[in-house]
């Protein structure tokens, strides 16, 4: 099979092996597969895949399973899927736990399903499970106009949560009310902390940038706040005003979602099956829809990787086979 291949940070479309499955896997011919700030990461050396999986980038994949390995049952050949990933995404075909694979939810195309399991399975563990997000209280979202955060913002929405999201623009901020968010703070002029106060303070925040915010965060939190951190773009060290966290009882969280191992508590077969139980349904209304910013054939993920560093998508980028 062909898959992209990366030398020196060099991404070239190469002749590979072709995945088998193991027991308690399915092999997927890839139709389309998501691209996110992670396989930016990994491509620079930064971001190791964990032990045991593939070497080859990209979370999460959409296709049609073409084989199903030793103990697997609910799925068969033919079955259009899509998947959440460890790794080797990007790729004709790619093989996973029978556990991280999903339905392909009604009225979504298969193309489009691709850019559901990496921000359905963030959202819904950690806006949900982790946070507690609860109906009419306010979540505020960093990167509103990200993959995730155009997510975020519709199912919060669709929850009967109110939504405050950060952006660059004006531009991006228009296209997040479209998306169901009522506050918009253009985070290059505003100080969204005080935004955040204006409105009694945010009960949740899902934060990409990591050490830059930290401050403003608790900030940001109304008494009782839950912060969880999901990224570290704005660095991994700085000071936490514990003085404040105490006097508001605040909590702050973090969670990674890759490295998790498949089975047990807090494992990825636990989180997708929550995801499509809570998540699926309102994409199925029509009420939450996947949003695609631009597609790229496989063979050009240099382009596809350069557009999503840009920070000009609006909703994710995909790759198609």
């Amino acid at each position: 099979m062909k898959a992209i291949v990366v030398e020196a940070e060099n991404l070239s479309l190469q002749d590979v092996p072709d995945p088998s499955p193991a027991a308690g896997e399915v092999v997927i011919d890839v139709v389309a597969a998501g691209v996110n700030r992670a396989d930016l990461l990994q491509r620079a050396g930064n971001y190791p895949p964990p032990p045991g999986a593939s070497e080859i980038m990209g979370l999460e994949v959409s296709g049609r399973i073409s084989a199903v390995g030793e103990g697997v049952s609910g799925w068969q050949v033919g079955d259009e899927v899509c998947a959440l990933l460890a790794g080797g995404g990007y790729a004709e075909k790619v093989a996973v736990p029978a556990e991280q694979v999903m339905q392909v939810p009604r009225g979504v195309d298969l193309v489009s399903a691709a850019a559901l399991p990496e921000v359905a399975c963030t959202v819904s563990s950690n806006v949900f499970d982790t946070a507690g997000l609860s109906t009419g209280e306010l979540l505020l979202i960093h990167g509103g106009s990200s993959g995730i955060g155009t997510h975020a913002t519709q199912v919060a929405h669709a929850m009967g949560a109110r939504v405050a999201v950060t952006a660059r623009n004006r531009e991006k901020l228009e296209r997040c009310r479209e998306f169901g968010a009522e506050i918009l703070i253009e985070y290059t002029s505003e100080d969204f902390a005080a935004v955040m106060k204006e409105h009694g303070g945010a009960d949740v925040i899902l934060d990409i940038i990591g050490a830059k915010y930290l401050a403003s965060n608790i900030k940001a939190l109304a008494t009782g706040g839950r912060l969880v951190i999901i990224g570290m773009q704005g660095g991994t060290k700085a000071e936490l005003p514990i003085g404040l966290l105490l006097a508001k009882r605040l909590s702050v969280m973090g969670t990674t979602l890759r490295a998790r191992p498949v089975h047990g508590p807090g494992g990825k077969a636990e989180i997708v099956a929550a995801t499509v139980g809570r998540t699926w349904p309102l994409i199925e209304s029509g009420k939450v829809q996947p949003v695609v910013d631009r597609t790229f054939p496989l063979a050009e993920a240099a382009a596809a990787h350069a557009h999503l560093d840009s920070g000009d998508a609006v909703g994710k980028v995909l790759l198609t086979v």
